[in-house]
């Protein structure tokens, strides 16, 4: 669920982390889920289908979002900008930002965005996961997206790992020389709290990476 605290912002448990208050509710897991896939799709992949137009930047009005929702999905008449700013600024992932009366998502688009993000502050280490099978490829030729705009890099082998997950059971984790690759000129763009963007990676920066050995 989906609470606010007075004092410490929004957050998707029963009390408040902070002080551990019940906070004001602002709604179920069931309308959470919903509305986060709701936005995913709006922000990432098909504003037109809510009759909605991003800016080259990737930024939809929130009021003009909250009463495209209402209209396509009657049972949100609730729905208020404030509720979908908490979805955005309680996200786990910060899939989403919020300036102001604006909301965009940070990364996963396939329509086409001019993103303005943090480059700044970079790891000097990223990660990235493929399949067994694509993995002497990818490292002969590089990284190149696919069926997003960009290539999605990840903060920690594991934030990787997870994400690989989806595709395969067992990925194999490659392991990027930003710092290299940054000092050479490529731009890398830091959009979720793990998550970070390049238009594709050349394979002279790419290793397959070697885990820390476990523990006797």
């Amino acid at each position: 669920m989906l609470k606010e605290c007075p004092a410490h912002g929004y957050f998707r448990q029963e009390s408040c982390p902070s002080c551990g208050q019940p906070g004001r509710f602002l709604m179920n897991d069931r309308e959470l889920d919903h509305l986060g896939r709701v936005l995913t799709g709006v922000l990432r992949h098909f504003p037109e289908k809510y009759g909605l137009q991003m800016d080259e930047r990737g930024w939809i009005a929130l009021p003009a979002l909250v009463q495209a929702i209402g209209t396509q999905h009657r049972g949100y008449h609730w729905l208020r900008p404030h509720h979908l700013v908490a979805i955005a600024e309680s996200d786990p992932k910060g899939r989403y930002e919020v300036r102001e009366d604006r909301i965009r998502a940070t990364y996963g688009h396939t329509v086409e965005v001019a993103l303005d993000l943090p480059t700044e502050n970079i790891p000097d280490e990223l990660f990235f996961p493929v399949t067994p099978a694509e993995a002497s490829l990818v490292l002969e030729v590089g990284l190149k997206p696919t069926d997003r705009r960009r290539v999605h890099l990840s903060r920690t082998a594991e934030d990787a790992r997870a994400a690989g997950t989806v595709r395969t059971p067992e990925p194999v984790i490659l392991s990027i020389d930003a710092k290299g690759a940054r000092r050479e000129g490529l731009v890398i763009m830091q959009a979720g709290r793990t998550v970070f963007l390049v238009d594709q990676v050349p394979a002279g920066y790419l290793r397959r990476h070697a885990p820390d050995p476990a523990p006797h």
